[in-house]
């Protein structure tokens, strides 16, 4: 072996082991940050917006109302009339009366219209009915704080959604070729402090379905899940889904059922 031949060897480790130690301080870095990130966090969660949405939804839930003059405790979120403890952590699920899959938002204005007689048609976010529903997901959200995520597949529409949403997950279009899984199918990834969580993975898509109904300290408003779903499409540049879309209750399903078994967080406050 010429001198050359050591010298060029030598250069080559020596880059090796540069780039090594610079990948383990970025690593290291990452950790650091995303511990600031969570310290920030739970300074913000003292004390959750989300609380008065649940206090809200709590009472709109009991309340008669409507021309049936007649309270939400009759409705069956898939667990029995009236039982809330466990149903958003088994939710998207087919239900016989409706004849389709449903996630919490669409149920519950399904309850709305098929209990009370309150037509819910002003599907835009946050506006007249449909924050009725903001609160009423809230309320029932928080009563599976905790518990396990057991989105059910034993029906073979719940079957075919969790295949649609796979698909949806994956797919690439738009002007800039973008898929779900662009920036949620790979471990620690993020754009700037924002961490991607890999949504293909167990804990991370348990904690991704969980997160949602969820309080935006940056714009002060409540995000049930398919509001947060419909931002992901804007962002991007897809058309937005309209409300209660398959393509949007088939990727909740995808998620969930994916994040079996992980405890729920929601309602959680975000950045």
């Amino acid at each position: 072996m010429n001198k050359q031949t050591l010298r060029t060897g030598f250069l080559s480790a020596f880059f090796a082991l540069g780039f090594a130690m610079h990948s383990a301080h970025a690593l290291e870095t990452k950790t650091e940050t995303e511990k600031g990130i969570d310290r920030y966090r739970e300074l913000i969660a003292d004390g959750n917006p989300a609380d008065l949405y649940e206090m809200e939804g709590e009472e709109i839930w009991k309340k008669p109302a409507g021309p049936k003059n007649a309270s939400l405790e009759k409705c069956d979120l898939g667990l029995g009339p009236g039982v809330v403890k466990g149903a958003y952590v088994s939710l998207p699920r087919y239900f016989s009366d409706a004849g389709k899959v449903m996630d919490l938002e669409m149920r519950l204005g399904h309850c709305m219209k098929t209990v009370q007689g309150i037509d819910v048609k002003d599907t835009k976010y946050n506006k007249d009915d449909h924050k009725k529903i903001i609160a009423l997901a809230t309320y029932v959200a928080a009563q599976s704080k905790g518990m396990p995520v057991a989105v059910p597949q034993g029906h073979a529409e719940e079957k075919r959604l969790y295949e649609v949403g796979k698909r949806v997950f994956f797919y690439r279009a738009g002007p800039y070729d973008f898929a779900c899984a662009t920036c949620h199918a790979a471990d620690n990834t993020r754009i700037r402090l924002q961490g991607l969580p890999n949504l293909t993975a167990n804990e991370p898509a348990g904690k991704a379905f969980t997160s949602w109904p969820a309080y935006r300290v940056g714009n002060g408003q409540l995000w049930p899940m398919q509001k947060r779903l419909n931002d992901c499409y804007r962002q991007q540049r897809f058309p937005e889904p309209v409300y209660g879309s398959e393509a949007t209750v088939a990727l909740s399903v995808y998620m969930g059922v994916n994040g079996k078994g992980v405890a729920s967080l929601a309602p959680t406050i975000k950045r």
